[in-house]
């Protein structure tokens, strides 16, 4: 037991504080409190991890938690439940601006914007855990082991319901998904197979004023307000895209971007849609079957990106695939672009890069690797798509700085 006083909130859902010359990563507390804290994980070194269990002295912002299982030994899901909304905002957005500072060498004002609905009731997709004896459950913080809870309170109002009210098989996890039809589609993964369990499995959404059909683990985001924000924020951010134009969408699923993206370029412009699952791959074919200017390339985008200028010499686009990208659009996965693979799109001079991305560690990693190759972080947006949670959901655009040598 630690007696702490608790500084800066810090990526990945704790703040940090001091005993005796080591750092303490203390969960369940804010910035401001003095707590006692009970040690979880200590493996030597300058670090260790502790659960606040007293709390001394309070900070403002500080709430009862929704969920009785969020406290400390409790689930692993959610790490703010302790925050009033605006708190956790506030966290979030200081977490953003100190990796930009970091890792980037950006000192920037953040703002974290709320999506609509607030911060219960909003989750679509989750993974679960299923007990020794075959009840579903979520897992403790860092932990194997399988909490029974009976709902999750982020998650959308009886989505959980069909899951929670059957046995499955021990020791599997199960990938639960409510989409925008108010279907729950659940399905057993063991051994690196899935097997469906609950719904149709193939889901349907609504967004970017479109209908969307998409087998239901395909990617797609969890909030429901997320996607048309992010759809909004990036065409924000390709800016000036003109009718006829190119436009890469890497890593971009079942075509969500890519649609919209295609609205501005016209049936004259090209977007080349880059993704790597076959079901994201062929939901995109068919959900984009009515834009012209789409054409769906199936790939790890590092394997095609050199390839990716030649597409389109077929008789689905004509010869437009034979110039470079005016925009490139980008949603990697949470470990970022990395800094290869930023270095390599950085390189091929669109005028502006807009960058999705989950992870703000990752992101300022990237931006800083994009700096190298002559990009500046011109805006970024910020969003709670994970109330609850550390996790936010960012939308940074970037531009090419005029070369030197091309302006002579």
């Amino acid at each position: 037991m630690l007696d702490v006083e608790v500084g800066a909130v810090a990526h990945g859902g704790h703040c940090v504080a001091r005993h005796e010359g080591r750092v303490v990563f203390v969960r369940h507390a804010l910035p401001g409190e003095r707590v006692h804290a009970v040690v979880t994980e200590d493996n030597g070194g300058s670090f260790c991890r502790a659960d606040a269990v007293t709390v001394l002295r309070e900070a403002p912002g500080r709430v009862e938690p929704a969920c009785p299982w969020a406290g400390p030994g409790g689930c692993g899901g959610c790490d703010f439940q302790h925050a009033d909304h605006d708190t956790q905002r506030d966290l979030k957005a200081a977490v953003v601006a100190e990796q930009l500072s970091h890792l980037a060498g950006i000192d920037r004002e953040i703002t974290c914007e709320a999506l609509p609905g607030g911060p219960l009731g909003w989750r679509t997709r989750m993974r679960m855990a299923v007990t020794d004896d075959g009840r579903p459950g979520l897992r403790a913080h860092r932990s194997h082991e399988v909490l029974p809870v009976g709902d999750c309170p982020i998650a959308v109002p009886g989505a959980l319901a069909p899951v929670l009210a059957q046995d499955w098989t021990p020791t599997a996890e199960i990938e639960v998904v409510h989409d925008g039809a108010g279907e729950t589609h659940a399905a057993e993964l063991l051994e690196g197979e899935r097997h469906p369990g609950i719904g149709s499995g193939t889901a349907h959404e609504h967004a970017a004023g479109r209908d969307w059909e998409l087998p239901a683990p395909a990617f797609w985001q969890v909030h429901p307000g997320a996607a048309d924000a992010v759809v909004a924020a990036t065409l924000d951010g390709v800016g000036d895209l003109r009718p006829g134009e190119t436009v890469w969408d890497l890593y971009g699923g079942a075509g969500l971007i890519a649609a919209a993206l295609a609205e501005r370029v016209g049936p004259d412009g090209l977007v080349v849609n880059v993704e790597s699952d076959p079901d994201a791959t062929g939901a995109a074919g068919r959900n984009l079957a009515d834009l012209p200017a789409c054409r769906i390339v199936r790939g790890r985008v590092e394997k095609v990106l050199d390839s990716l200028v030649r597409v389109g010499a077929s008789e689905a686009t004509g010869d437009r695939g034979s110039r470079p990208p005016d925009v490139i659009v980008a949603d990697p996965p949470r470990k970022g672009l990395g800094r290869t693979l930023a270095g390599r799109i950085g390189g091929l001079g669109a005028r502006r890069i807009v960058h999705v991305a989950c992870d703000p560690a990752a992101l300022a990693r990237d931006v800083a690797a994009l700096a190298e190759t002559g990009y500046r972080l011109d805006d970024l947006r910020v969003f709670d798509a994970f109330p609850m949670t550390h996790h936010v959901e960012c939308v940074a655009t970037l531009v090419r700085e005029p070369d030197p040598q091309e302006a002579r």
